[in-house]
């Protein structure tokens, strides 16, 4: 009788076709050969199941409460776990699993997988935050000894429940074995963008300022983190100090900084100047970045900053743009000098003067972008991806059926 490939199961606290890393794993496991079931929320409107580029999805009816205070996003877990358990239990049943990977946050989703561990099934932790520190960030009133020791031994005691674990950055990587994780339970998986997904080639080139307008993008979710308060700050800086230079701020995503940053612009009178869109697509977001002169990648600075590189740089750099980054260590450590526009983190002024450094030194422009673009390739899942598929070999090596 002829081997079968037991399949993987996924589970994610997440609307899982808005999470790019969940859904370049899936889609890499079933170019493979691999059959994956994933389990995540439900946005409104969407049907209970569904498949995506070959992948099923169940979608339990939850939905994310962006900004809500802590006891909301509690609830949220608590509901999402108490129905994930239950359902991925029972898929089980039937489809006999050979590997079981659960991304955070939270990080005590692990508990959702305890059933299957407890009956053989390797689990594979996706460390996608650095949860307490994350938490620091997110909620700084509420961050003390207390709570964030709790997450720690949360975050400690998940990765002890399972197989191996995986985290985004090498300094994610450090901060795991600092607090004594063993080196051979964690591994790096980075968190670079699909090169297929974002081709070049497949969208018209847009030359620089082609139609006398300096059109800036960001594409991501508008939460405190990301500091749009200070690109708006940086857009009024432009309009004061160069009246002559046109420029727009078109923003991709949403989050729970929306309003404020209309009432921001408006206060500023840049209103005019700056473009909602809303979130969109994953697949409509090279296209997004094609039409635009100019990337950004802001972040405030803070012990999670330190730690992430965000993919906003990644996908601008591919997609040829020059990219302007807050000056941090996990970008540093990837990107060279002369790779992208770096500006001070939480400064409005220097942000405003690496974008001018952009517009006004246009063989530096070029020449950076070139630069980035190549390093960014070398970064991207593509590249990735050979190591998370040996990765699930390995566990799911003995985990045959006939």
């Amino acid at each position: 009788m002829t081997a079968r490939r037991r399949p993987v199961a996924m589970l994610v606290h997440s609307y899982y076709e808005e999470d790019p890393r969940v859904r370049r794993q899936a889609e890499t496991l079933v170019r493979a050969g691999r059959e994956v079931d994933v389990i995540s929320l439900r946005r409104p409107g969407d049907p209970p199941r569904g498949t995506l580029e070959g992948v099923a999805i169940t979608r339990l009816d939850v939905q994310r409460h962006q900004g809500s205070p802590i006891a909301t996003y509690l609830a949220e877990y608590t509901a999402f776990l108490a129905r994930a358990t239950f359902v991925l239990a029972r898929a089980h049943r039937r489809r006999r699993y050979g590997l079981v990977q659960v991304a955070t946050p939270p990080d005590f989703l692990v508990a959702a997988a305890l059933p299957l561990r407890l009956a053989g099934v390797p689990l594979l932790l996706d460390l996608h935050e650095a949860t307490p520190e994350f938490f620091r960030s997110r909620f700084p009133a509420a961050s003390n000894p207390v709570t964030i020791g709790g997450l720690t031994i949360v975050e400690r005691l998940s990765i002890a429940v399972a197989s191996r674990a995986l985290s985004v950055t090498p300094e994610r990587h450090e901060r795991l074995l600092a607090l004594g994780i063993p080196a051979r339970k964690v591994d790096v998986i980075r968190n670079g963008p699909v090169l297929a997904r974002f081709d070049v080639g497949a969208h018209a080139r847009r030359p620089f300022m082609a139609d006398g307008v300096l059109r800036l993008a960001y594409a991501g979710a508008l939460t405190p983190l990301y500091a749009l308060e200070d690109v708006i700050e940086a857009i009024a800086i432009l309009a004061r100090e160069r009246p002559d230079l046109p420029v727009v701020l078109d923003l991709y995503g949403r989050g729970d900084r929306e309003e404020e940053l209309r009432d921001r612009a408006d206060r500023l009178a840049v209103a005019d100047r700056v473009r909602l869109h809303g979130r969109i697509p994953l697949d409509a977001v090279a296209g997004a970045l094609a039409g635009a002169d100019l990337v950004l990648s802001p972040i405030r600075r803070n012990r999670f900053s330190e730690m992430s590189l965000s993919t906003k740089v990644f996908e601008g750099a591919i997609m040829e743009k020059p990219v302007v980054a807050a000056d941090l260590a996990s970008a540093r450590s990837e990107f060279d000098d002369d790779m992208l526009a770096w500006y001070a983190p939480d400064d409005p002024a220097d942000l405003a003067r690496a974008i001018l450094r952009v517009v006004d030194r246009p063989a530096w422009r070029a020449e950076t972008a070139a630069r980035a673009a190549a390093r960014a390739r070398e970064l991207a899942w593509d590249a990735e991806a050979p190591r998370y598929l040996a990765l699930v070999e390995e566990l799911t090596r003995d985990r045959l059926s006939s």
